[in-house]
């Protein structure tokens, strides 16, 4: 009897969830699009963004009315290198990516592109689409607010969202140089992670309204839609450990994420209505372009930034420590491990796969972990 396995190879996993997608009313191109975005995480070994979030945070949403499948993706204003566009609750990686493209056209034609994105949803990893400047010979840079989840410095409650402030850089190397990261010390999908792996949060994470720590990941996960706890900015709760820092860049991309497209912010996003129903989150992004071309040309560009990040890592080494990395490397390395096996599915979201494909009646497909 064969071994079961909870290795899923790439082509199979990606059908099935265009499949799922389109069961849900998403149309094929769209559903190809949230597909790539989200199989990307599990590509970088960022599985908090991955296949598990597949069904809580895209389907369950969908039936739920809180998020359109069919995104109408409407431009508001735009002029030779910039543009506002308007996601009307469709889906987050199609405005995000559409929007990302737009950004790359204006700075291949005028050096510097910016389009900023109002009404959307969760865009998932927002390495993608700085990978897709990269990809033309551009840097990269993207952000996006969310349901609130930081509390400020000195305070208790969430208010910011975990607001990544991303970049991409073409480098010479085999990987572009990719900085992917919440302004908070963790993300609610890593504890999202936790939850589903049975395991604590590590203290220092979380706060709650007493000021204390807070470990208990399903209880934590409660307390941040109640607003019983909040997640500390990237350095940690007050001045000591510099989490002002961290509170402060979150500030900027939530300023970016709304006032220049006018869009919901703060508390707005909490998915919350007045009455505790589940409304639209109507999340904002930003996106912004940059042709090396435009400079000292691209090659230019790549050989300096890898001779930086080769310096980086050529440099000495802590006592204890293998190896020095660079941002993107860890990423780009699991990758050369997973590109000829696979996506590791855990049990939890094996259960979540089955059950769909059993709902939507895609009985051409049989898991390897059956």
């Amino acid at each position: 009897m064969k071994e079961k396995t909870n290795i899923v190879g790439w082509d199979m996993i990606f059908s099935f969830v265009v499949d799922a997608f389109k069961g849900y009313g998403i149309p094929e191109e769209d559903a190809k699009i949230c597909a790539d975005v989200l199989l990307e995480s599990d590509k970088r070994g960022i599985e908090s963004h991955g296949v598990n979030r597949f069904k809580p945070i895209y389907l369950d949403r969908i039936k739920a009315g809180i998020q359109k499948p069919v995104t109408n993706f409407e431009v508001v204003k735009e002029t030779f290198t910039t543009a506002v566009v308007d996601g009307h609750d469709g889906m987050g990686q199609v405005v995000g990516k559409k929007s990302m493209q737009m950004a790359i056209d204006k700075a291949k034609k005028y050096g510097m592109g910016m389009v900023v994105a109002r009404n959307s949803t969760h865009y998932g990893i927002a390495g993608y689409y700085v990978t897709m400047a990269t990809d033309a010979g551009c840097i990269g840079i993207t952000g996006t607010n969310a349901r609130p989840s930081i509390a400020p410095t000195f305070g208790v409650e969430n208010m910011l969202g975990t607001n990544p402030l991303t970049f991409g850089m073409p480098t010479d190397e085999e990987f572009p140089f990719v900085l992917d990261c919440a302004t908070s010390i963790t993300q609610r999908g890593k504890i999202e992670y936790y939850s589903r792996m049975g395991m604590d949060t590590p203290a220092g994470m979380v706060i709650g309204r007493d000021g204390k720590a807070k470990t208990d990941s399903d209880q934590i996960l409660i307390d941040l839609t109640t607003g019983n706890a909040a997640l500390a900015p990237l350095g940690g709760i007050g001045e000591e450990m510099a989490g002002y820092k961290g509170y402060g860049y979150a500030t900027v991309v939530e300023i970016l994420s709304a006032a220049l497209q006018q869009g919901s912010f703060l508390r707005a996003l909490s998915g919350i209505g007045p009455n505790g129903e589940k409304q639209p989150h109507r999340l904002g992004h930003f996106f912004i372009a940059i042709d090396t071309e435009a400079f000292m040309g691209l090659e230019a560009f790549k050989k300096t930034a890898g001779d930086i990040l080769r310096e980086l890592r050529s440099s000495t080494v802590a006592p204890g420590e293998e190896r020095i990395y660079t941002a993107g490397e860890k990423e780009y390395l699991v990758w050369q491990e997973r590109k000829d096996s696979g996506v590791p599915i855990n049990d939890a979201v094996q259960k979540e796969l089955i059950a769909v494909r059993d709902e939507l009646g895609l009985t051409q497909y049989r898991f390897p972990f059956e």
